[in-house]
């Protein structure tokens, strides 16, 4: 008999090691991993703290993504956690694709059972579908994209009686993105931000939005995060359900979180016992020690927060050790992308920023190169100066595809590329079309090819109704038909149909307007210069006003560019020689695999590197923007100063800065001064050079003008570039605009031009025939010059009903044939002229008809 207390042995199999327990933790110390090795002190500080909040400031090249991964690989390998209770958050699919498949190559297909690796509305979405009825919306809830948001928009105006024109749907949209990404609900809008629209409509607007989405089953971009934080805030038992679920949280570009993503972190990073119902709002409860908060780990750089402009809070990770308490801070300096004296420039720079928590990168490779710093005369000679020294890097054997040019505003792109053009480089342009792709100059160019050749069918159909005048898909159609059936341009088959009835009023009135405003601007070819002309077609079109009512972020922009168009013209003699120039600029593609220079702006250029980097435009104005200054001050030229440190860490080899003393801005040549960040570089890692023509020697001694060295003014296109451009086209083409005998006559009228860049301009003249008149601040900054600066007098009109003549063609028909009209029905005709049938239709009375529209019965 067994002794009291005492159970029978059983044997039985070992006991499997915790996860995470002592003795799982001594088997892993015991054999350091193999994916540790490689990593330097900082990065492997960084992968191994995995208890309590910790944030790892990363520089930029010092290897952030590398530490993200294998993070993530050394918390499974070590069994601290199942894959499905990793929170693993990017801003971008693709940055999620490339974590998943990092931490795959370290942990095999482990790395599949990550539902929660993405990007923050890729997982707000997967939580909202989960528990859709608790936020008024069904799982299969649609997700809208910007036009039905319009869309809808559009509808609420129209039910409060409110004028689109003046108030536009894109402006509310805006408004209510802001406040999203805030995280505000309609009941937390402060009311001064709500009246700013349609005389303080905007909150009730706003409700409405909302309660018309929970109509449709429907949410925006914004909701999957703001659905989501007032999912949490309101049902703590769904958040107690995720904060007990997710063990570990790791963030990548910290620095670049709005209020609504930090407020879901903040909730989702409590321990289970701090939660309460009526607290989610305020502030994370952080017991000392940091007993409040779960194991977080946020990675990004302060240095490199520069999305202010679309929600981005730097102060989120300025205060992280705040809101964290007794977070451990990692410092990651070691740089591994560029030379020692990049840098050092780069550092010296960014340290004049007060808000930042501080760094200082460092190499242990060569000093390499010191950054280059070259004045020009103008942005034409900057273009230049940066295209011949891509083509001396290309006779070392430097690979295009390590060149980038990183500009600040979208419009400094196209000096860049007209000047590639000429030299034959091939160039791509990333995060955005190429100058002459752009909506606003493909529309622009299109008025210009009608007005230059009123057969070109394509560009006459891209305008016909841009900017609207009201005709739609029918009336485009049997233009169509007409043309096609007469073999007529669609120009002429305008003629022949205003002057019938085949259709309506409205749309043949706007017609007629178009028809009339066309045959003028062409009639002024010859009297205008070609760029004054192009300013009055952009105005009187009213394609220009179009863009200055248009309220969307990028409205300005577009309107630069187009001055930016306009400009481009003057280096022509004539229109038919710039289109020709822009025939070819757009024939120049190269597939993205090519060997090619990369043009971007500095917002595009975060997370590449290149071997060579040209950062041109350095001046004040452009670099630090004007613009960012006026609206957000002190913080505004912050952001700036990190933009021109993610400039800077781009080069891995050569960085090399431009400025020009003359760029022309807002449609007007300016005289500039170097931006203040020059100023604020290191000397000794910083070489002057010296443009060709001799730096700093012209006037004002910041640039020396492009004629100091000119020995010859032949054609530009004589150049063994330009010859290399031609040969690349199939066919061969001649190049008429630019007849070498024509080569002195085109600069003689440079200088002319040159002479009047500074000229004012008058008020702007009235326009005709129903056209708006030109606006303050259109393209040709208001009016239009003749001979001395006097206003050139408009031809006047005389305004009555244009009859289109008879096209000369003889009818098949003849008087009193029985006809049949698909619209009008049948009918006899009573007269003939031309092709034009003068009908009395049973129904529809006397009706005049394009004979091709009809047939005998």
């Amino acid at each position: 008999m067994p002794e009291p207390f005492k159970r029978p042995f059983a044997p039985a199999d070992p006991p499997a090691t915790a996860p995470g327990g002592i003795a799982a933790r001594a088997q892993a110390a015991a054999a350091p991993a193999p994916y540790l090795a490689g990593l330097n002190p900082e990065q492997r500080l960084a992968v191994e703290t995995l208890d309590g909040p910790v944030l790892v400031l990363a520089g930029a090249g010092t290897g952030k993504t590398r530490v993200l991964t294998v993070r993530i690989a050394h918390i499974l390998a070590t069994g601290r956690a199942r894959p499905s209770e990793i929170l693993a958050v990017t801003f971008t699919n693709k940055a999620a694709r490339e974590m998943k498949h990092r931490v795959g190559e370290i942990v095999g297909g482990v790395v599949e059972g990550m539902p929660w690796l993405g990007t923050f509305h890729s997982i707000g979405v997967k939580i909202l579908r989960r528990h859709a009825e608790l936020v008024g919306l069904k799982p299969d809830f649609t997700i809208l994209d910007v036009d039905d948001q319009i869309r809808l928009i559009k509808q609420l105006l129209a039910a409060e009686n409110i004028d689109e024109k003046r108030w536009p749907a894109r402006v509310m949209a805006m408004l209510m993105d802001g406040w999203k990404n805030r995280g505000l609900t309609p009941e937390q809008v402060p009311g001064g931000e709500a009246a700013v629209f349609a005389n303080g409509k905007g909150l009730k607007l706003y409700k409405a939005y909302q309660e018309h989405l929970k109509i449709l089953n429907a949410a925006d971009f914004g909701d999957l995060l703001l659905e989501n934080i007032r999912l949490f805030r309101e049902q703590p038992e769904v958040l107690r359900q995720y904060q007990t679920r997710f063990k570990f949280i790791l963030v990548d570009e910290y620095q670049d979180t709005n209020v609504a993503q930090y407020l879901w972190l903040r909730l989702l990073a409590q321990r289970t016992s701090t939660t309460d119902a009526r607290a989610q709002s305020a502030p994370l409860p952080s017991p000392a020690g940091g007993e409040g908060s779960k194991n977080i780990c946020c990675v990004g750089d302060d240095d490199q927060s520069i999305y202010g402009w679309r929600g981005a809070e730097v102060d989120n990770i300025l205060r992280f050790e705040h809101d964290f308490p007794g977070a451990t801070v990692i410092r990651l300096e070691r740089n591994y992308r560029s030379t020692g004296h990049i840098l050092a420039a780069a550092s010296h720079l960014i340290a004049h920023n007060e808000g930042r928590l501080g760094k200082t990168l460092r190499t242990e490779d060569e000093l390499g190169e010191k950054v280059a710093v070259t004045g020009a005369w103008d942005s034409e000679e900057e273009a230049r100066a940066i295209g011949e020294e891509i083509e001396q890097l290309q006779r070392d054997a430097h690979t295009l595809n390590e060149i980038a040019i990183l500009v600040r505003a979208s419009f400094q792109m196209r000096e860049f590329e007209d000047r590639f053009v000429t030299l034959g480089l091939p160039y791509r342009v990333i995060g955005g079309p190429r100058f002459y792709e752009r909506a606003e100059i493909r529309d622009a160019l299109a008025y210009l090819r009608v007005v230059n050749s009123p057969a070109d069918d394509l560009a006459f159909e891209r305008i016909v109704n841009v900017p609207k005048r009201g005709l739609g898909d029918a009336t485009v159609q049997l233009l169509h038909d007409h043309a096609r059936k007469r073999r007529v341009p669609l120009t002429e088959a305008v003629r022949a149909m205003i002057g019938t009835d085949e259709l309506k009023p409205k749309p043949r009135g706007a017609l007629r307007g178009l028809i009339e405003a066309l045959d003028r601007w062409r009639g002024q070819r010859d009297s205008l210069p070609h760029t004054e002309l192009a300013e009055i077609i952009l105005d009187e079109s009213g394609y220009t006003e179009m863009w200055q009512k248009d309220r969307s972020a990028d409205a300005a922009g577009r309107l630069e560019n187009l001055k930016e168009l306009v400009r481009s013209m003057e280096e022509f003699e004539n229109l038919q020689g710039f289109l020709e120039h822009i025939s070819l600029v757009m024939d120049n593609e190269s597939a993205a695999e090519a060997d090619a220079v990369n043009i971007m702006t500095l917002h595009s250029a975060k997370g590449l590197e290149f071997d060579t980097v040209f950062l041109p435009g350095w001046e004040e104005g452009l670099f630090p923007h004007q613009r960012t200054l006026d609206d957000s001050g002190r913080a505004g030229l912050e952001e700036e100063r990190r933009l021109a440190h993610v400039g800077l860490t781009r080069a891995r080899k050569r960085a090399k800065i431009y400025f020009a003393t003359n760029r022309r801005m807002h449609g007007l040549w300016q005289t500039n001064i170097p931006s203040r960040f020059l100023d604020e570089l290191p000397e000794p890692h910083v070489e002057v050079t010296e443009a060709q023509g001799g730096a700093f020697g012209g006037y004002g001694g910041y640039g020396s003008s492009r004629f100091d060295a000119a020995t010859s003014f032949g054609s530009n296109y004589r150049t063994p570039g330009w010859q290399r451009a031609q040969a690349a086209k199939a066919g061969q083409r001649g190049a008429s605009g630019f007849a070498e005998d024509d080569d002195a006559a085109r600069y003689d009228a440079d200088d002319d031009r040159t002479a009047r860049r500074e000229e004012s301009f008058p008020p702007p003249l009235r326009g005709t025939n129903g056209f708006p008149p030109p606006l303050r601040g259109s393209v040709r900054e208001g009016g239009i010059r003749g001979e001395g600066g006097k206003p050139r007098r408009m031809p006047l009109t005389i305004e009555g009903e244009l009859v289109a003549k008879s096209t000369g063609t003889v009818s098949a028909f003849a008087l009193g044939d029985r006809v049949f009209h698909q619209k009008f029905g049948n009918g006899n005709i009573t007269a003939i002229d031309g092709n034009k049938l003068t009908i009395q239709f049973d129904r529809a009375g006397e009706k005049r008809v394009v004979d091709s529209f009809v047939e005998r019965v």
